[in-house]
């Protein structure tokens, strides 16, 4: 599938919000928008990895997709599973041992790479139910559903309602409908939008409320791309290239930013703090992958010759 700018558009502005609401000092001065931001940034990038998840590739082609995925996730969840244990975070441990160690890194992921090990999760076995099941398309996915609901509520490894957003977008690249037009991208959407996000009290991804702001909350973003400077746009579009980095590197410079609240806190909105901290992360992000292909290692992490797009 050739390259859809409008999805490294999403892409772009959803890993801004990630990292935005990844800060404690911000998040704690807005609640109630991080609850609708948490409704749906990360179904929308479960989404768009369900739509573009290529599973006509050979089995060894594919497990090497996922290869790359875990790699990544094992080497920064293993760091972040560690500093949990010396730092005062939410989800500090208390007792680091082995057992606790192995539980969390490859059953119960602490922090933001729960969802890399979601994809890992959910691609494989939507890559071999679906190429391996001689039935129609709805038996596919309904089986593909009866997994994912087993893993969540059986074994307790999955979250079900994050799946069924990775599952959408699985269905919608399968039936072969454009997501572009799924999501239209009209400005009627931003209305919606603002209504279900004002008077939904408590949503959550996992509601029909929920659905439906992740639904206008796409569709929002896309009629805002055309509109948007050019060159604004592309700044989007490269982080949309790049997200899986940012994704991956940005919550390493996520706990430092508390360092800046002391001398920004005479802004009462937090607005300046949140521009500080995202060039901060952002660019240290950027830093460590052109060092990381600068030493030549990214073909041991990544799967790839180049990390940077």
């Amino acid at each position: 599938m050739p390259r859809i700018k409008e999805l490294d558009f999403l892409k772009g502005v959803l890993i801004l919000l990630v990292i935005s609401f990844h800060l404690v000092y911000f998040e704690q001065l807005y609640p109630e928008i991080k609850q609708v931001v948490y409704t749906f940034h990360m179904p929308g990038f479960l989404l768009i990895s369900g739509y573009l998840m290529n599973i006509s590739k050979e089995p060894k082609d594919f497990l090497r997709t996922l290869l790359w995925l875990a790699v990544p996730y094992l080497v920064m969840e293993s760091g972040y599973i560690y500093m949990a244990s010396l730092l005062p975070i939410n989800e500090h441990i208390y007792n680091l041992n082995p057992k606790v160690f192995l539980d969390h890194l490859f059953l119960h992921p602490l922090g933001p790479y729960w969802y890399l090990h979601a994809l890992i999760l959910c691609g494989g076995l939507y890559y071999y139910i679906y190429n391996n099941v001689e039935r129609g398309l709805m038996t596919r996915f309904l089986l593909i559903g009866i997994a994912y609901y087993v893993l969540a509520h059986v074994f307790g490894i999955l979250s079900f309602s994050s799946s069924l957003y990775f599952l959408a977008g699985a269905v919608l690249r399968q039936s072969g409908k454009d997501f572009l037009l799924f999501f239209l991208p009209t400005r009627l959407s931003i209305i919606a939008f603002a209504l279900l996000a004002c008077f939904t009290k408590f949503p959550t991804q996992a509601s029909l409320n929920g659905a439906l702001i992740v639904y206008f909350a796409i569709s929002t973003l896309l009629s805002l791309y055309e509109h948007l400077p050019e060159r604004v746009r592309q700044a989007f579009l490269f982080l949309g290239r790049n997200s899986l980095m940012l994704f991956v590197f940005s919550p390493i410079f996520t706990v430092l930013c508390k360092q800046f609240v002391p001398y920004l806190k005479f802004d009462p909105t937090g607005l300046l703090f949140l521009i500080v901290s995202l060039a901060f992360c952002v660019g240290g992000s950027l830093l460590i992958a052109w060092l990381i292909d600068f030493v030549g290692v990214s073909k041991y992490l990544f799967g790839r010759r180049a990390l940077s797009k």
